[in-house]
């Protein structure tokens, strides 16, 4: 479980927090007493915290398996793990949805039979009408999300993510803009009416000044489509058409939020210090560390390239913390240091 709440508690609104009790596997039930919300509703809180957006593009995530509506949450079952097990457990707790950080549902079903686990797990949930929710990546991503709590475990450092996120939305309508200019022996009225006319499209123009002569410059941003039926207009003209500029739009990156996080230490500090503030953070007894080549415990960190992430990428860094669940890379020079995924998550 995530985010900034106090350690054994969860939120199920922004109005309403309630102690939780702590069972087998690392599972949590939230049970308020008076308080229940619409299911909508609760994924609408649920996505504030973090959108579904910063999840990575391989990821499955959101909403896996939901009732028929209306759907109205009073128990709220938290799990890092979704087993046959563990929702036995939210079954007898009489949960209404089941948050697990991993997604139960990640490969396409072409059957819902009781011959799989995790078809039982699906069936299961709708023959009980309980919901079943996962966010992965999308904490991990996000500002207040896994990524910048494991960050606050290295000392005093400034973080930027290795690999931001991108904001939902283009800044501007369309994904493409386009343009070109216009003389004045031009037909320009006529130029303008028939882009206009092209449903996606916003228009603006603008004089200029071209291989010293006057002409008036046109920008429009406009979807694929449209852009397609703009250049078959101005194909015609070849004078228009040879000055055509055509750009892809990209959408911003978003400060704070992304996969892994790049460290920059205010002060160095030894390995064996680095590796000690990890393991209090984490509250773990032991790492698995991964010496690179003429590295020691004594090794001093320099005060910049300390990373940490969920995928490994040969990037000139000096430590890697890596919480992941399979190691395929090639970091000989670097020191890698390994926790387990399930005490991070």
């Amino acid at each position: 479980m995530v985010g900034n709440l106090l350690p054994g508690f969860c939120m199920l609104s922004s109005a309403h927090v309630v102690p939780t009790s702590v069972r087998r596997a690392p599972s949590w039930i939230c049970s308020p007493s008076r308080s229940f919300m619409d299911l909508k509703a609760l994924l609408s809180s649920l996505n504030d915290f973090a959108s579904l957006s910063f999840a990575e593009s391989w990821d499955n995530v959101g909403l896996l398996v939901e009732p028929s509506p209306p759907h109205t949450v009073n128990t709220l079952f938290l799990t890092n793990d979704l087993t046959e097990e563990v929702m036995e457990e939210a079954l007898q707790k009489k949960a209404d949805l089941i948050l697990s950080y991993h997604p139960p549902i990640f490969r396409p079903m072409k059957y819902i039979t009781w011959k799989t686990w995790k078809e039982r797990l699906v069936i299961r949930a709708l023959e009980n009408r309980v919901a079943i929710y996962s966010p992965h990546t999308a904490y991990d991503a996000a500002p207040q999300g896994v990524n910048s709590w494991l960050a606050k475990g290295l000392g005093t450092c400034t973080t930027r993510p290795i690999h931001p996120s991108k904001a939902p939305n283009y800044p501007t309508e369309g994904t493409h803009r386009l343009e070109f200019s216009a003389n004045h022996s031009q037909d320009l009225d006529k130029v303008m009416s028939a882009v206009k006319g092209v449903g996606g499209v916003s228009v603006t123009s603008f004089p200029a000044r071209c291989d010293g002569e006057e002409h008036t410059r046109v920008s429009l941003n406009c979807t694929q489509k449209a852009l397609m039926q703009v250049l078959a207009f101005l194909s015609q003209d070849r004078q228009l058409y040879q000055k055509t500029e055509i750009l892809s739009l990209e959408k911003p990156l978003l400060l704070h939020t992304g996969m892994g996080r790049l460290c920059t230490l205010d002060e160095s500090v030894s390995l064996a210090t680095m590796i000690e503030r990890i393991k209090r953070h984490l509250k773990l007894p032991h790492l698995r560390l991964a010496l690179g080549v003429g590295r020691t415990l004594g090794h001093r960190m320099a005060s910049n390239n300390c990373s940490f992430c969920f995928y490994l990428r040969s990037t000139g860094i000096q430590v890697y913390i890596a919480i992941i669940h399979s190691l395929q890379s090639k970091l000989w020079p670097c020191v890698l240091v390994l926790g387990a995924a399930f005490y991070k998550e």
